[in-house]
């Protein structure tokens, strides 16, 4: 069984690389334009494929099912409600993201305040994504791999750690090729690829689990034993001891997707890239459709593996895996994980192609080198991201033992995530708050999440009010403080939004019809599952 599996992963994932390598041979990818923004050339299909793949790693697959396994259907608030972020993000964000023709969100922020201001936010995104953001992505799928290629007994290690070191480095050191040599439009195409591959993947797992619950009796009477047996698992409405309460779907769990969606320069670097502004909008509300669909295969292996497992002692975190060991058969289990393998590559090299991005053009080209020919900014990406890889694979098997990755993802995002949303909101909704508002919301709304989590007698907060509470709280306070020192102390002079002419600002016709459409379409989903 271990040579089949082996046989498919390995032969699936020689396939995408080498399709990546036969597209995107010929590409510019000596100048920032054509390294950075896939020289503005990317089309709806690879922004929605892109975009659902970069979200699509491990964190999600592993952490939001096992998050499912404790929790159940509940937590598909963060695959359903990030379907009106991204209505937001089409219909408002982006017209002003390609008309200010920027490659970084900071960027933006320079253009709206200062240069100060742009530093800061790239200082946060940095160090972010280096401690945060880029180590989850490796060890969750480090884990994820463990669990469905039965590493252990593949190789004869042992040492669970020893094991852990070794398969995040692997992972880590491929990603890192894909992105720093490759650029962009090499992401985009493999994430495309990959993205296929994991729904497909993803549906087959849901027919097998099904299979398994139901004994081979079909896959609706499995939903029919589940409905049955684990009632309390299928309910949409999450409970104030569940780690999305309801409520929460209207402050903090809004917001943070809020931020993931329309204002990550992890997430939204494709759509800067869009050949015009009407290919971005079908881009971002066509992943809004797939995003629709994410329970099924985010959400409903969680409470299969429940249902199959719970009573074996399996930790939440390791349910996923287990499940796709168990269920799949063999050549099957290969191909499925040369999938995660590609949406563990995704992740990182779209969030390590940012983080260059951001470094090169916000860091390296304003402070260290201002007078920096194009290639020397695109060489000086390539050395910062291994520096950044490196510190990210050191990092990663360090997370081991975390209660619930996911949970624990979202409250680490909080802190960088609610002060920048506040800060780009209030700069896009006004034309006189100063740039001091911007810098005293970005350091205050981070030392205040930060202190609100880890400092006593502060940690007393998110736990009076729930986290997701304590987060929108904060949200409001910044943007109430930014309104008011505009008030108090006015820039001389509105801003105002000039174009670039980078791309055609000609906007779909569809997009808002679509974005209603996406709208009803959540709620349904929320009022069919109430319980």
């Amino acid at each position: 069984m271990h040579a089949l599996t082996l046989a498919s992963f390995l032969f699936f994932t020689g396939l995408v690389a080498f399709i990546t390598w036969r597209i995107t041979r010929r590409d510019d990818h000596k100048t920032p334009n054509g390294f950075f923004l896939a020289g503005r050339s990317l089309t709806f299909p690879l922004i929605a494929g892109s975009l659902l793949m970069t979200n699509l790693s491990t964190e999600q697959m592993v952490g939001l099912n096992g998050a499912a396994f404790s929790d159940g259907l509940s937590v598909m608030a963060w695959e359903v409600v990030a379907v009106i972020a991204l209505v937001a993000l089409a219909l408002f964000f982006l017209p002003r993201f390609l008309r200010s023709g920027i490659a970084t969100l900071p960027q933006l922020l320079e253009l709206r305040f200062d240069k100060t201001t742009q530093l800061i936010t790239n200082i946060i995104f940095l160090i972010a994504y280096a401690v945060i953001l880029l180590p989850i992505i490796l060890y969750s799928g480090a884990m994820g791999l463990q669990g469905m290629l039965d590493l252990q007994g593949l190789t004869g290690i042992e040492s669970p750690t020893v094991l852990l070191w070794l398969t995040v480095w692997l992972v880590g050191l491929i990603g890192s090729v894909y992105a720093l040599f490759g650029g962009l439009r090499t992401v985009a195409v493999s994430d495309t690829l990959n993205g296929v591959g994991l729904l497909v993947g993803g549906f087959v797992i849901v027919y097998f689990g099904l299979q398994a619950v139901s004994g081979d009796g079909g896959v609706l009477e499995g939903w029919a034993l589940l409905k049955e047996s684990d009632p309390e698992m299928l309910n949409s409405i999450g409970s104030s001891e569940q780690q999305v309460p309801f409520a929460t779907l209207f402050t903090g769990v809004f917001l943070i997707n809020l931020f993931y969606w329309t204002t990550n320069q992890q997430i939204i670097q494709r759509t800067f890239a869009a050949k015009t502004l009407a290919e971005g909008q079908k881009g971002v509300l066509l992943t809004g459709f797939f995003k629709l669909l994410g329970p099924l295969y985010l959400v409903l292996p969680g409470i299969i593996a429940y249902h199959l497992y719970a009573d074996q002692g399996v930790r939440a975190d390791e349910a996923y895996g287990h499940l796709v060991f168990n269920v799949l058969p063999a050549p099957l289990t290969g191909f499925f994980a040369a999938v995660m393998v590609g949406a563990i590559l995704s992740s990182f090299n779209s969030a390590l192609n940012s983080t260059t991005t951001l470094f090169s053009l916000g860091f390296y080209k304003v402070v260290l080198n201002k007078n920096a020919s194009e290639a020397q900014v695109v060489r000086s990406s390539k050395i910062f991201g291994w520096i950044m890889a490196v510190a990210a694979m050191t990092i990663a098997p360090l997370l081991a033992g975390q209660e619930s990755l996911f949970g624990y993802l979202q409250k680490m995002n909080a802190i960088y995530f609610i002060p920048i949303l506040a800060v780009v909101l209030v700069g896009l909704l006004t034309r006189r708050v100063p740039p001091l508002a911007a810098k005293v919301a970005l350091v205050g709304g981070c030392l205040l999440i930060f202190a609100g989590y880890f400092i006593p007698p502060f940690d007393r907060l998110p736990v009076v009010m729930h986290e997701f509470h304590f987060v929108a709280s904060v949200f409001a306070l910044l943007v109430a403080v930014m309104l008011l020192i505009g008030r108090l102390r006015p820039r001389e002079t509105p801003w105002v939004h000039e174009d670039s002419g980078a791309v055609d600002l000609t906007p779909w016709r569809g997009a808002i019809p679509a974005g209603i459409v996406l709208v009803i379409l959540v709620i349904a989903i929320y009022a069919a599952f109430a319980g």
